[in-house]
């Protein structure tokens, strides 16, 4: 692979890629929803499962090494964020919560309420086991503290001034919830397929050259990243959200490797051009590979660094940021297989057209067969 990579890349200059040219059409379309469960990946955290309920005997010394400073010292030292951090208090998006620190399912957002507290507020649990309570009578009050039915990890306080039809507000915490919106694909590498995550500038460019590639069964445009659940297009062409444009990629296993793979990603962008391909500027179109566990983030780890030794962008050093992939959001429907869909759009026969044109003579022995 190694040699047959930086020969493949010795033609890179032919992939320079110009604008996006994406509209910015208000999205009006919608599309159907359906709840997901398990879909979020942090491989950092061992401990960490959206399925598993068995109760974890972890100690501090253990979650420090495995949890952000800030989660830790709300989870596991009872801090308390500050009230209105974040969108989660007032967002009205449907899916499902999860406990940050071990994945445990606590609430749905059908449980879930709009309080002038500033803080995500529930009447309601999700199961009677996934949140239990102690007496907390720290800073002279009298209160009920909310811990991870799982992990034993602080969520935040319960009280009896709530909603009907329990009369009960569990105040948490925003950093100490995961929230995964119904309608989110799911990373799941079953049997002989595995799939991984990737941003190179624009989607519709992505996309349009992996749907070609032997071995990839399916390509989904769509965003990843960031500090807002499940946002819109417009929201992320922003450059305020933090996530990126990405395509997820599920492949056969048996027919190609995460190595080809790679081959195609570093041949068919630029990877040394910080928040930038071509004249679309911003985080959005940023160079990065969303990994879902270690075998990926150690095989980009490893290409990376072969890349940047032989010198194969010259003088320039790649940018292409490794981060955990925590869920993956699809785009409205009319931007999948857009170029497909829309061969006559001058951005199509302009930008995309001639990318696919030189990508099939680079890898005319990996096209699938039409």
């Amino acid at each position: 692979m190694k040699k047959s990579i930086l020969n493949y890349l010795l033609l890179f200059p032919m992939f320079m890629i110009t604008a996006c040219g994406q509209n910015n059409k208000t999205e009006t379309k919608t599309t159907k929803t359906t709840a997901m469960e398990n879909v979020i990946s942090k491989p950092e955290n061992p401990y960490y499962s959206n399925t598993d309920t068995k109760k974890l005997k972890v100690t501090d010394d253990e979650w420090k090494k495995v949890l952000s400073p800030d989660l830790y010292a709300v989870a596991r030292e009872a801090d308390t964020e500050r009230a209105f951090t974040g969108t989660m208090w007032n967002s009205e998006t449907k899916g499902t919560y999860y406990c940050a620190t071990c994945g445990l399912k606590l609430f749905k957002s059908n449980q879930k309420f709009t309080s002038s507290c500033g803080w995500p507020s529930f009447f309601e649990q999700d199961n009677k086991e996934s949140i239990v309570f102690k007496n907390d009578n720290s800073f002279g009050m009298q209160r009920t503290e909310a811990l991870c039915g799982r992990c034993n990890s602080h969520l935040g306080h319960l009280f009896d001034d709530g909603p009907e039809p329990t009369g009960k507000r569990y105040c948490m915490n925003a950093i100490s919830l995961d929230f995964v919106p119904d309608g989110v694909i799911p990373n799941e590498n079953k049997g002989n397929t595995e799939t991984i995550v990737l941003g190179g500038g624009c989607y519709w460019c992505v996309e349009a050259v992996y749907e070609q590639l032997q071995g990839v069964d399916k390509v989904v445009s769509g965003f990843a990243g960031g500090t807002v659940a499940n946002p819109s297009y417009e929201e992320v062409c922003t450059g305020r959200t933090g996530a990126a444009e990405v395509v997820q990629i599920t492949y056969d296993k048996t027919k190609m490797n995460l190595d080809e793979i790679f081959q195609v990603f570093f041949t068919v962008h630029d990877p040394t051009t910080l928040n930038r391909q071509g004249a679309d500027v911003g985080t959005q179109y940023r160079s990065v590979i969303f990994y879902a566990n270690d075998e990926q983030k150690k095989a980009a780890e490893s290409i990376i660094a072969e890349l940047n030794g032989a010198k194969v962008y010259g003088s320039s050093k790649i940018v292409t940021t490794l981060e955990p992939l925590k869920a993956f959001y699809k785009a409205k429907d009319y931007h999948q297989n857009y170029y497909e869909n829309n061969k006559d759009q001058p951005y199509c026969q302009m930008v995309i057209q001639p990318k696919i044109e030189k990508f099939e003579k680079v890898f005319k022995d990996r096209l699938k067969k039409k």
